[in-house]
């Protein structure tokens, strides 16, 4: 909504169209309308390319790979699969799976027929990363709902100006800030509830349940020194707080190599 002045001096309201979200187009293509997934294509393209261009070489093998990539979720959404909102990480997951397993036929390890359909409700891990995908902050992030994740990974792993990801969640870049800002505390809310689930000593129980507030700087005086005191004697609980009070860092090292793999850093960069 935005307000305008008459020649009157009136104030009157119009309302402006926000563009249509990645979940909106997502649903449109799953009800067979091409030219919503042909607006997913164009939003997102670039980043198929510049992940691939990191993992083959060649721009003939770079386009092939990308327009395979988009086959393939095109016709997972046409039977009710596939993603429901997080489109990027989800393609670039793809990108990397279609290069993976290009790479296995190539090297005669299976054929083509022995190649499992690919639609993952988590993400690819490939043998480089085994592993990543049981840390922490990864559980974390995966048990968000998949709005709060997109938001994550365009605003804090893919460091987006809110402005560029407004049209991607449909909201205006001061709402996209918004939830930006609530999914980093439902993400540390999360971890802490994972260190909680386990079993950490007794003492130290009633300091995690309080740190999300520490960190935030919400706590009283008296509370807040409390905390100091065991995070000061308690090496488990001062990697808990330090890795809260960063949780940017996490997502970007964690979360970005478990999507995009060991080639996120140069994605990034690109």
């Amino acid at each position: 909504m935005i307000r305008a002045a008459t020649p009157g001096n009136r104030e009157v309201t119009m309302s402006v169209e926000l563009p249509q979200s990645d979940a909106h187009l997502l649903e449109s293509a799953r009800r067979g309308n091409a030219a919503a997934f042909g607006e997913l294509w164009e939003r997102h393209v670039g980043a198929a390319r510049s992940l691939a261009r990191q993992l083959v070489r060649g721009e003939e093998v770079v386009e092939d790979v990308v327009a395979e990539s988009f086959t393939k979720i095109i016709e997972l959404v046409g039977r009710g699969g596939g993603p429901e909102a997080a489109f990027r990480p989800y393609l670039l997951t793809v990108v990397r799976r279609t290069i993976y397993d290009r790479g296995r036929v190539e090297s005669r390890q299976v054929t083509t027929g022995e190649i499992e359909v690919f639609d993952p409700g988590v993400p690819f891990v490939d043998p480089a990363l085994t592993g990543l995908e049981k840390s922490l902050i990864a559980k974390a992030f995966l048990s968000l709902p998949e709005r709060w994740r997109l938001v994550l990974w365009h605003t804090e792993v893919e460091n987006a100006k809110p402005a560029d990801v407004a049209p991607m969640l449909g909201l205006s870049p001061n709402g996209v800030a918004a939830l930006a800002y609530r999914a980093r505390e439902g993400l540390r809310q999360a971890y802490l509830q994972m260190h909680l689930a386990g079993a950490p000593l007794q003492e130290c129980r009633p300091v995690l349940g309080r740190m999300g507030a520490y960190v935030r700087g919400g706590l009283a005086r008296r509370e807040s020194k409390s905390v100091d005191d065991h995070i000061d004697a308690c090496a488990e609980c001062r990697s808990v707080f330090l890795e809260l009070a960063d949780v940017n860092q996490g997502l970007r090292v964690i979360i970005g190599p478990l999507f995009v793999g060991p080639a996120f850093a140069a994605y990034v960069a690109g």
